[in-house]
Parts: structure tokens; C-alpha cells; sequence
């Protein structure tokens, strides 16, 4: 049977799971504003896209991080300390994105909006860039010491092979975003998003095949999980293919799908290629923190259990049933700013 430390470990995987698919195309929607909007209304329009949601989706990262902080409290110690800097800029682009989504309608002014959109977009760009740049270090390991104590400088952090990862995550939410676009606007704009998003598949697939190169010879994970590992990667480049296809045949909720299922298999590599470790020492693998050394009492797990079981079914269905009140499409002629 399951113990509830691995429980705990794939509901944390579920709940970053679930934070990049749903919170994966709000980022790329934000990104679109300034790549795709041409004027004004449209950056409205896509703004309202997302406007009932963006603020629910990133409760899974808070999630992620509290069900962190309980179950595997040394975990979240080492990597919310050995972490400070990269997290407190996406915690700050976070701030500017979610103040510019409801400061920049009041005002009639150029400067004022232009300002508040260059903070959507480097709040839609900074968070899914850096929260790549922490997971693919994770895998590539870093330098922790058998105190669980990590001292990691500033390439051990930003290399070319966490860069990459990054712009890989970066795009693949811009794709996310442009398709979920084609599913909450109309006419030229719905285009436009479907044309873009088709043209992005190719550089998309070339950061990811550089990403999984990259990560066979420079980390361990395929000779811990190889076999699952390639399986994932193959049902990853069936999904990959068939939103491409989708795209062509304009069958935008399949191939929003498939964008997803792309995000969704991609996190679920990592925490494959991780388990049973949650973060891997640089220095020497006896000091690698796992789900047994840096979990909470066997106590404390059943009671978060518990309370998970019984809070999530009511939490699940409200955010299902806010995206089904607000499933129509979002046109031009409509002024709500949020």
C-alpha cells in the first residue's frame, strides 16, 4: 500500500500539476497582450478572457506550498531558504501582474495603461520562467550539505541547461494561452491566436527536444526512472502532434487539450525523474532529501489527510463551477474591466 508519505508527495506533484495547466495559459494570456493584442480593446478583450479565473488558478501554488510546508516541512525549508531571491522576484511579479489587471481600466490614459500592461506582461513572462529555472535544478542537483542546508551561487542557479528549460515552460505557456484564446474570443482575434500558436509549434519543439537531450547527459533521472520516463516523453510528442493537428483543423478545445496535457506531462517527468527524492545533492547523494528524511511524523501526515479528503471535493467543485458560469465567449463590444 501507498504510505502517506508518497501520498502526500503525489498530491504536491497533482497540485503543480494542476497550477501549470490552469495557471499555465492565464500566463500565456498575459503575454499575448503585448505580443498579440493590436489595440487597446483587444488587450481588453484578452484581459477579460481570463478575468474570473486568473486569481483561483494560482491558489494551486499556494496550495503547492502550503501542502509543502506541512508534509515535508525540511523540504520547504531548504528550498524556500536556498531559493529566497528567485522567489521573491516571481512573488513580486505576481503582486504587479494581479494590481495591473485592476488598476489599469482606471485611468484614461495612455501612460497609465502602458505602464500597467508592461506589468501584466512581466508578471506573465517572470513567474513560469523562474518557477521553470527552480524545477530543472532541482533534477540537475545542488549543492546541499548533510545539515539539509543548501549554498547555492548564482550558476549553480542559471545555467544554460535551467535557461533553456525556462524559455521551454515560457513558450509552451504562450502556446497554452494563444489556444486557450481561440476558445473565449471571435473573429480576427480568434485567428490570429490559432495562426500564431501554429507557427510556434517549431521553436517550441526545438527547446523541447534540446530540454530532454540536455537532460539525459547532464542529470540522472533517466537512469532512476528510464523506463516510465520514455513513456512519458512519447505519450508528451503524441500530445505534441496531435495539437498541431488540431490546430490545422480548427478543433481548438482538442488542441487545447493537448497544449495541456504537453504542461501536464512535463511536470509530471519531473517528479518521476525526482522520486523518491524531493531535491537532489550536487555534493554527495547520501544528502539528498527524500520523502522519508525531510517529511513531517507519521501523525501529522494522517491528520492533513484527513482534511485534505474532506476540504477538496468543495474546493474542486467551486472552481469547476465558476468555469462553467463563465464559459461563453468574450467580444469586443464588452467594457467589464478586471
Amino acid at each position: 500500500m501507498i504510505s502517506l508519505n508518497e501520498l502526500w508527495f503525489v498530491l504536491i506533484a497533482v497540485l503543480f500539476i494542476g497550477f501549470f495547466f490552469l495557471e499555465g495559459f492565464d500566463f500565456g494570456v498575459g503575454m499575448e497582450t503585448q505580443i498579440l493584442a493590436k489595440n487597446d480593446t483587444e488587450r481588453r478583450v484578452l484581459i477579460n478572457s481570463i478575468g474570473p479565473f486568473w486569481d483561483g488558478n494560482e491558489v494551486w501554488l499556494i496550495t503547492a506550498a502550503g501542502a509543502m510546508f506541512a508534509a515535508f516541512p525540511e523540504w520547504y525549508a531548504t528550498l524556500f531558504s536556498g531559493f529566497y531571491i528567485p522567489f521573491v522576484f516571481a512573488l513580486l511579479a505576481l503582486i504587479a501582474r494581479g494590481v495591473a489587471f485592476e488598476f489599469r481600466g482606471k485611468r484614461d490614459s495612455l501612460a497609465w495603461k502602458r505602464t500597467w500592461d508592461a506589468c501584466i506582461f512581466i508578471g506573465s513572462f517572470l513567474p513560469p520562467f523562474l518557477l521553470a529555472v527552480v524545477f530543472a535544478s532541482f533534477i540537475k542537483g545542488l549543492p546541499i550539505d548533510g545539515d539539509m542546508q543548501m549554498y547555492a551561487g548564482f550558476t549553480d542557479i542559471v545555467n544554460v541547461y535551467t535557461v533553456v528549460a525556462g524559455l521551454t515552460v515560457v513558450l509552451l505557456c504562450l502556446v497554452h494561452g494563444l489556444m486557450f484564446t481561440t476558445l473565449r474570443t471571435v473573429g480576427d482575434l480568434q485567428a490570429r491566436a490559432r495562426k500564431l500558436a501554429q507557427r510556434l509549434l517549431i521553436p517550441l519543439a526545438a527547446l523541447f527536444t534540446a530540454f530532454v537531450i540536455m537532460t539525459y547527459n547532464m542529470t540522472d533521472i533517466f537512469e532512476q526512472r528510464g523506463t516510465i520516463l520514455m513513456i512519458i516523453v512519447a505519450l508528451g510528442v503524441i500530445a505534441f502532434v496531435l495539437s498541431g493537428y488540431f490546430m490545422t483543423k480548427k478543433k481548438d478545445g482538442y488542441a487545447f487539450g493537448m497544449t495541456g496535457a504537453v504542461m501536464a506531462l512535463s511536470v509530471t517527468s519531473i517528479f518521476v525523474g525526482l522520486f523518491p527524492r524531493v531535491m537532489i545533492s550536487s555534493i554527495d547523494q547520501a544528502f539528498n532529501l527524500t520523502i522519508t528524511n525531510a517529511a513531517s511524523g507519521h501523525y501529522s501526515l494522517k491528520v492533513m489527510t484527513i482534511v485534505a479528503l474532506t476540504i477538496l471535493p468543495f474546493v474542486l467543485g467551486y472552481q469547476i463551477w465558476s468555469y462553467f458560469v463563465f464559459h461563453k465567449r468574450v467580444h469586443e463590444k464588452e467594457h467589464l474591466e478586471y
